[in-house]
């Protein structure tokens, strides 16, 4: 009897299972119908009930299906798949190597850096090779059509430092000025904008690499920065986050605390950024109580800086200010900013001449430099390129004739050795990167940054998505690919009959047209002072 009630019961839950599997769909699909019908909302829904749905779902998967579908090897933006894999493979396997061929357009306009005749032997190129610094690459075993099986390895590789003979000095004459070492830094990116880890890894593997420095972003100074014991460039925004009184004021003695951490080498006064000429931005859902407590605000809300420095009035205002940090910090000062037009720095550099100080370097970001939060309007249409803010930079610090003593750091975009090589030839004394870094820890491109859903954990500061980054793992490929950066700028500066990186000027640049004419940089933008022909 009980067995005869148990078969009854199975035999009726099998006929309800069949019965959903028929009718469930249908009877869903009857309600969805009838809601998109007299919805108000979606026109296409109106006429195309269910049906046009497929449209919204093809417009939110449309990115990701054309990333790794449909963009050919050299399209796509922000980054082109060649352009993103190249830093893959740099960060992974510390290589560079193609086969068969470049897949540039040489039919298409563009840049090429100038190579001589009789190339400078690596042996003696004025870098160091030695001592070499142990890493971990990752060594491929066996890669199938829907598996790769690689595990990582030991290694061994030169630093690819600079020596001595060819000094970059930020700050000559200070109490503690800053001897670079490495020509690629990484760009602004503050604690909040980036994860936890994301830092962390970054903290780690740019001071395993020596030679390079990790900029703070507007952030603040968090123990995260601290944690590899590296070189760190204090950036200090319109909200003054980590030098600022709890009335949001501008403290000296804030700064000054700051300024007494022997890893600190440097501060920069952020004037704008690349993407944004405004003041920074981060959603509430970011601002974590570690974080608000950094940054001196409230948890869990949102975060918007002035879009200038309230406290200064005037370039002299500016420049006093710096003159202070300088005098009682003894550390290095320099300014990032866009370079918005032609003489757009000649008022600065103008006032810099007249009073005989100013800042040790300026970091000119270009119009194509990326941001966790901006608008669509700001980041296309304001702001020259890195390349023609680098000329225009260095021109307009020529011609009042204080070039010598302010360096110029080129960021936006600079995220391989022949793009980092124009640069310097363009005028840059030093190069920084954001974007090629995240790349190097992981980012997809998935332009979550600002919605704290980063799927990788780079750009979030939530919990569950920021075990996605393993710093332990992550932290060597950030290592090598500063490592082969450095590597690949040394074989284009001895392939130009250089000893040096430092050593690239304009005439080393050469722009190709659409007619097939060719240009040298100075050619085409004859420095200051130069004589023609």
């Amino acid at each position: 009897m009980q067995m005869e009630a148990i078969n009854q019961i199975v035999i009726l839950a099998v006929f309800g299972l069949l019965l959903m599997i028929f009718l469930g769909p249908p009877v869903v699909l009857c309600i969805i119908y009838f809601s998109d019908r007299r919805q108000k909302q979606h026109a296409v829904l109106r006429n195309f009930p269910i049906l046009g749905r497929l449209r919204y779902l093809l417009e939110h998967l449309g990115p990701e299906f054309r990333q790794y579908l449909f963009d050919g090897d050299t399209e796509g933006k922000p980054f082109t798949r060649e352009g993103y894999r190249s830093i893959v493979l740099a960060g992974k396997y510390m290589k560079t190597l193609i086969s068969f061929g470049s897949k540039r357009d040489f039919e298409e306009p563009g840049w090429y850096v100038r190579n001589a005749m009789l190339p400078t032997l690596l042996r003696d190129m004025s870098v160091d090779q030695e001592p070499s610094i142990s890493t971990r690459r990752y060594e491929i075993q066996n890669e199938g059509l829907f598996t790769r099986k690689e595990h990582l390895v030991d290694a061994e590789v030169a630093p690819w430092t600079l020596r001595d003979e060819f000094p970059l000095t930020l700050g000559a004459g200070l109490a503690k000025p800053w001897v670079l070492r490495g020509l690629v830094g990484m760009s602004a990116m503050s604690y909040g904008a980036l994860g936890r880890n994301a830092i962390q890894a970054f903290s780690q593997g740019l001071s395993m690499a020596g030679g390079t420095w990790l900029n703070t972003g507007e952030g603040g100074l968090s123990e995260h920065h601290l944690l590899g014991g590296g070189d760190i460039l204090f950036q200090i925004g319109p909200g003054l986050f980590g030098v600022r009184s709890d009335g949001g004021q501008w403290s000296w003695d804030a700064f000054e605390r700051q300024a007494a951490i022997e890893q600190v080498r440097g501060f920069e006064l952020k004037f704008h950024q690349g993407a944004k000429i405004r003041g920074g931005h981060v959603e509430g859902s970011k601002v974590t109580p570690e974080i608000a407590a950094i940054r001196g605000v409230q948890p869990w809300q949102p975060i918007n800086s002035p879009n200038r420095f309230p406290m200064f009035h005037s370039l002299d205002d500016a420049l006093d200010h710096v003159a202070r940090m300088r005098e009682r910090g003894g550390k290095p000062v320099g300014l990032k900013m866009v370079i918005g037009g032609p003489g757009f720095l000649d008022e600065l550099a103008t006032r810099m001449a007249q009073r005989g100080d100013g800042p040790d370097w300026i970091t000119v970001d270009g119009g194509e430099g990326g941001s966790g939060a901006t608008y669509q309007e700001m980041a296309d249409g304001m702001g020259l390129p890195i390349r023609s803010g680098i000329v225009e930079a260095d021109d307009a610090l020529r011609r009042h004739g204080v070039r010598e003593r302010v360096r110029l750091i080129a960021s936006g975009k600079l995220s391989s050795s022949d793009r980092i090589a124009l640069a310097l030839a363009l005028g840059a004394d030093a190069v920084t990167i954001a974007r090629g870094l995240m790349i190097s820890v992981g980012c997809i491109q998935a332009q979550r940054c600002h919605s704290n859903t980063c799927p990788v954990g780079v750009a979030t500061t939530d919990e569950r998505l920021m075990q996605a980054l393993v710093v332990e793992e992550k932290k060597w490929r950030v290592l090598n690919y500063v490592v082969t950066l450095r590597a690949g700028l040394t074989s284009l500066a001895a392939a130009a009959g250089l000893r040096s990186p430092t050593q690239f000027e304009r005439r080393h640049a050469v722009y190709r047209d659409a007619f097939g004419r060719i240009y040298g940089a100075d050619e085409l933008f004859p420095p200051p002072g130069a004589t023609p022909g």
